[in-house]
């Protein structure tokens, strides 16, 4: 006799969250060529996700350039907004330890698991959840004090928060709200992520959450492996859904889970022919040549010097996001996008045409009834975050949506 119980999970491809990910195309590995010869990176390695400036005081659109130094100390505190939400991931990384249940819970099979899993992901209101096996290439090799990382979860639950569009569409791309969209997507994939672990210790699995101060692995591998998107021109994993405008967290564990395939939507030969971030990129830290190999990955090579020194001393605000401003994916829903990246996939002959449309509809440019934001810069006399968090900064560089590795 059929059991009931499971059959609003099984029903087919059923859409589990806000965008029909069931429905893109599967393969059997990475686009991206991932070569056995990879070195684990340690949790102090340079990248440039989530590395910024200054935000522009109140009044002046913009300025001479930020002494380094200072700003690279108070990127994220220096941002009025975005410090408010810092505090929140601040809080949340105290919590990643906490105790299995001493029983495991009576659970259906893995396939039936993994969607409920997806499902609790949204209910807890993630915009994508994906599931692969964790490699150890994508562990870090040591903590911030040099200590050894030993995580022998099998499998990695990724989880996506959108940046939000419309504030993008408000913006300049490299202007003060950046760094706060950001921390907008660090905030919340902070707690879900937090929330998420500890329904899976409940249930007397081992589970740890992977999110800005606590991170022990580097996620863009996990964004291929899982099926959340390919390596695009920047550098950066991009979704079809939501370009580049997201950030990401991981929870681990050894919950019996079935792990998604990679997806193929067209984005390498789209990324070869269109160009826009590379020619749009402030600090020209985007190439425009083809991809290399680097650290075992074949990948377009991000200069991340010259992007980490722009983000720093950026004169018009924190941080910068232009190429995700820019790129023809960050668009908002709608059925005329859904033939756009259909015919993306399916003819990209066509791929040229659809960046020049891109520029003849005005994508790309700042719409200014979408500017919501006060630009103001905590300059002194402002509560400061905790000592304790400074580690929140410096694993925020090469957390997510950066390189591979």
């Amino acid at each position: 006799m059929k059991n009931k119980q499971y059959d609003g999970i099984l029903t087919g491809k059923r859409q589990l969250g806000p965008y029909p990910m069931e429905k893109l195309r599967r393969v059997e590995r990475p686009t991206t060529r991932i070569t056995d010869n990879i070195q684990r990176p340690s949790t102090q390695s340079p990248g440039p996700g989530g590395i910024g400036g200054a935000q522009a005081r109140p009044g002046s659109p913009g300025g001479p350039r930020r002494p380094m130094p200072r700003e690279q100390s108070r990127f994220v505190t220096g941002a009025s907004l975005g410090r408010a939400m810092a505090l929140t991931s601040f809080h949340l990384a105290q919590l990643v330890d906490g105790e299995v249940a001493s029983s495991k819970a009576p659970l259906p099979a893995p396939e039936i698991l993994s969607r409920h899993i997806k499902r609790v992901g949204y209910f807890m209101r993630a915009d994508i959840v994906g599931v692969c096996e964790l490699p150890q290439y994508a562990v870090y090799s040591h903590d911030r004090n040099g200590n050894p990382i030993e995580l022998n979860h099998k499998f990695a639950i990724v989880i996506l928060v959108d940046q939000d569009y419309g504030t993008m569409n408000g913006s300049t791309g490299s202007d003060g709200i950046s760094s706060s969209q950001s921390m907008r997507g660090y905030s919340a994939i902070s707690l879900i992520s937090e929330m998420m672990a500890n329904y899976i210790k409940g249930l007397g699995y081992p589970a740890r959450a992977h999110h800005p101060g606590t991170y022990q692995l580097v996620v863009p591998p996990l964004l291929l492996l899982a099926g959340i998107g390919e390596i695009s021109r920047a550098g950066i994993v991009l979704n079809p859904f939501l370009g580049m405008r997201f950030k990401a967290a991981a929870v681990t564990t050894d919950l019996p889970l079935v792990p998604d395939r990679p997806v193929d939507f067209g984005l390498q030969e789209f990324c070869r022919k269109c160009l826009k971030c590379a020619v749009d990129c402030p600090s020209r830290a985007i190439p425009d040549g083809d991809t290399v190999m680097y650290n075992g990955y074949e990948t377009w090579r991000l200069n991340v010097e010259r992007c980490r020194k722009f983000r720093f001393s950026n004169p018009n605000g924190m941080m910068c996001g232009r190429c995700i401003k820019v790129c023809p994916w960050n668009k908002p829903e709608g059925w005329t996008h859904d033939v756009v990246r259909w015919l993306v996939q399916h003819a990209p002959l066509l791929d040229s045409f659809i960046v020049k449309m891109d520029d003849v509809w005005g994508y790309g440019k700042q719409d200014k009834r979408d500017k919501w934001w006060f630009d103001l810069e905590d300059i002194s006399g402002a509560p400061p975050i905790p000592e304790s968090s400074d580690h929140i900064v410096s694993d925020i560089p090469a957390d997510n949506a950066s390189e591979p590795g």
